[in-house]
């Protein structure tokens, strides 16, 4: 009988819970999207009242926990969330084994994503693999010959919280990676009065009410060749495309995955990121690497957590 593990996704704007098997499968899955007024506690307050009803019904061994933010690995302590409040020095890993009973290992929501795409989506069979995700913030997690790279023991290759120059502001002046090009800098550069042309499509998707637009407006309106659209994905690409190339010249990882729910927009986005990385990544990693989507989009958070809780935590 294969052993079954519960899995936690904690992020900023979706939590999840699930039970899955020793090969990855989900079995069971429930999925909360909902403000978070009181921060934190919003967020453990809806763990306790759902988790006990899905692990009611099966026979877990172990719990894996992805969160999102910064932790202490060793301890499952949360540092802090970029997005939410509430979570500063939070046992994490030590309520959930109060609650429920049960072992419990807490990593990095990017970290369970990527471990998930090594072991069995895009990442199979690479010595040295990258993974970043493109969603409400920008993560990354680097794995080589098997293991998870943790830096000196709170995580490591924080992509989205280096600095770039910023094209938009005066000149010389930077921000980082995740305000340029996590999907809510995106929407928040759409929505801007007078940033999109009223020629764009988008005006027509929105009925000329700015406010709604969204990384999947833009995404339709650059499969229909809006010239606007591509103009803003171009632009998102010069500027993560010259951070990817340094990562890859620093690191040359064979094979780099992007996941997240920005990088759902597929090929419409992929090009333009490949296009821009090559134009920059050094001689030494040029036509030594690839640039692809991920496989497991928005499960891999949750598989990643299932499987570091049947292996555990086992870092560089």
């Amino acid at each position: 009988m294969k052993k079954l593990f519960g899995a936690v996704e904690i992020g900023g704007t979706k939590q999840q819970l699930a039970v899955i098997d020793e090969t990855g499968r989900i079995l069971d899955l429930v999925c909360g999207k909902f403000s978070l007024p009181n921060g934190a506690i919003d967020v453990l307050n809806w763990i306790e009242a759902n988790f006990p009803v899905l692990l009611g019904k099966y026979e877990v061994c172990a719990i894996g926990v992805g969160y999102g933010g910064i932790l202490e690995s060793s301890t499952g302590r949360v540092l802090l969330s970029v997005q939410v409040p509430g979570w500063q020095n939070f046992m994490l890993r030590n309520w959930f084994e109060e609650k429920f009973g049960i072992r419990t290992v807490v990593v990095n929501d990017t970290v369970c994503g990527g471990y998930a795409e090594y072991m069995l989506g895009s990442g199979r069979g690479y010595r040295s693999f990258y993974y970043t995700n493109i969603g409400t913030g920008i993560g990354g997690a680097m794995f080589f010959d098997g293991k998870t790279y943790d830096g000196v023991g709170y995580g490591g290759v924080y992509m989205g919280n280096t600095y770039v120059g910023n094209p938009l502001d005066v000149p010389g002046s930077v921000c980082k990676l995740e305000n340029f090009c996590s999907g809510m800098a995106i929407e928040k550069r759409l929505r801007r009065p007078g940033r999109v042309p009223a020629d764009s499509v988008l005006m027509e998707y929105c009925g000329g009410n700015v406010s709604g637009l969204s990384c999947y407006d833009l995404k339709k309106a650059a499969d229909a060749g809006d010239a606007f659209a591509l103009a803003e994905l171009e632009l998102f690409a010069s500027v993560y495309g010259v951070t990817l190339a340094n990562f890859i010249t620093l690191f040359s990882p064979q094979r780099v995955a992007i996941g997240g729910g920005v990088a759902n927009m597929g090929e419409v986005l992929m090009d333009p990121i490949r296009r821009h990385t090559a134009k920059y990544v050094f001689e030494s990693a040029q036509g030594r690497y690839d640039v692809v989507q991920c496989e497991l989009m928005d499960e891999n958070v949750l598989i990643g957590a299932a499987l570091y809780a049947r292996d555990g935590f086992n870092p560089i």
